[in-house]
């Protein structure tokens, strides 16, 4: 059954003014629909994810949603021109070289929005 059904990925925030600036400012991105207690943008093939109010954001440390691209340098670059900051992690088994990480799964980078929430980019081979 879930298989076949659409997946839509759920953040907290904990400003959501300051969330909703960063989604359309940093990521280019905008609200479905207008709202102040909750707000859903739509992204590539129909995804979606949701932004919600609590007081629990940005305590989660693993990532929690990511966008699948064919270019990571290409959109590292473009992000960060909008000033978003990209994660440098050195652990066993993952080394991030300018913020991306490769390996034979491909290639990823991560960073953070304006809530605390970590985000990555996914590049297969």
């Amino acid at each position: 059954m879930l298989r076949d059904t659409e997946v839509a990925a759920v953040l907290p925030a904990k400003d959501m003014n300051r969330a909703k600036d960063f989604y359309r400012d940093k990521l280019g991105l905008e609200p479905m629909e207008p709202g102040d207690d909750n707000l859903m943008f739509q992204c590539g093939n129909g995804t979606r994810f949701l932004l919600y109010q609590t007081d629990n954001a940005g305590t989660a440390r693993n990532t929690q949603m990511g966008w699948v691209t064919d270019d990571v340098e290409r959109d590292v670059q473009d992000l960060r021109s909008r000033g978003v900051v990209f994660e440098e992690y050195d652990f066993p088994g993952l080394k991030t070289e300018n913020g991306i990480a490769t390996s034979d799964a491909g290639k990823a980078a991560w960073f953070l929005d304006s809530e605390g929430n970590i985000l990555s980019l996914f590049e297969r081979p």
